[in-house]
């Protein structure tokens, strides 16, 4: 997704060669987002408020670029993730799936908040709390119970994270969790798994060994250098493959003219 930025051109070469694509994607909350219709969706989800905006466009081109890996097959299930928290994982994750959901050929999406720790994925749809993956997990409800749709958005499900259980890496890492993604993958086109950030706890890098393709956010301005390649050096003990990195916060100046025909 793009060329590698200056803040990752000095990381070791270790890390750059799990680099394949990069896609700069400024911070929701430090632009301005017309919310063209009502929702009760919080407005830095862009890509369904405003789909004609700048970093709408952004994502369609992360989008396009997923699309097209290895030769037009993708990896189906993808995690999203980050070194630490506050890096804008869950917004990037939901503004992917909505921009997934957008794409020619309609695929079906579905989005799993895999943090049972601190999910955030419920708020930033206005919805109430409600049982997910943990219970499923735990064996007390069943799949089609905690799979979810809002009204107006097509082609893209959910799964909320649940309540917080007391081990939730145990439950990551179970024949269970494996089993889901197994069976979610033969009932829609992309699974994206929103997980906790790597450097805090390890359940990212659990769920990185059952997907196909990784994306770390990465914030710019407040990550420093070294915790992403601590990062990404965890993520490569398990053998995932990072297919590109989202960089947030990014300042940019977009010319007139450019502007004028968006």
């Amino acid at each position: 997704m793009g060329k590698i930025t200056r803040a990752l051109q000095k990381a070791t070469q270790e890390s750059i060669d799990h680099v394949e694509k990069l896609v700069k994607i400024k911070e929701c909350e430090q632009i301005i987002v017309h919310k063209l219709k009502e929702s009760k969706l919080d407005a830095r989800l862009v890509a369904y408020f405003d789909p004609k905006a700048i970093i709408s466009e952004q994502y369609k081109t992360m989008t396009t670029n997923i699309l097209s890996l290895n030769k037009g097959k993708p990896p189906k299930t993808i995690a999203i993730t980050s070194s630490v928290a506050t890096e804008g994982k869950t917004i990037s994750s939901l503004n992917l799936a909505l921009s997934l959901s957008h794409a020619t050929h309609k695929p079906h999406i579905i989005l799993i908040d895999a943090d049972m720790r601190k999910g955030q994925m419920l708020n930033y749809l206005g919805s109430p709390a409600r049982k997910g993956l943990s219970e499923y997990l735990q064996g007390e409800i069943s799949l089609e119970e905690i799979i979810f749709r809002l009204d107006d958005i097509d082609n893209l499900s959910f799964i909320a994270a649940g309540a917080v259980p007391a081990k939730p890496v145990e439950l990551l890492a179970s024949d269970r969790m494996k089993e889901l993604i197994t069976t979610l993958r033969a009932k829609f086109n992309f699974v994206l798994i929103d997980t906790p950030p790597v450097i805090p706890v390890t359940d990212a890098v659990v769920i990185s060994s059952f997907v196909e393709g990784v994306i770390l956010v990465i914030k710019a301005g407040q990550t420093q250098r070294g915790v992403v390649t601590r990062a990404i050096e965890l993520l490569s003990q398990t053998h995932s493959t990072i297919i590109g990195h989202v960089l947030t916060g990014v300042e940019y100046f977009i010319p007139n003219y450019i502007y004028r025909y968006l």
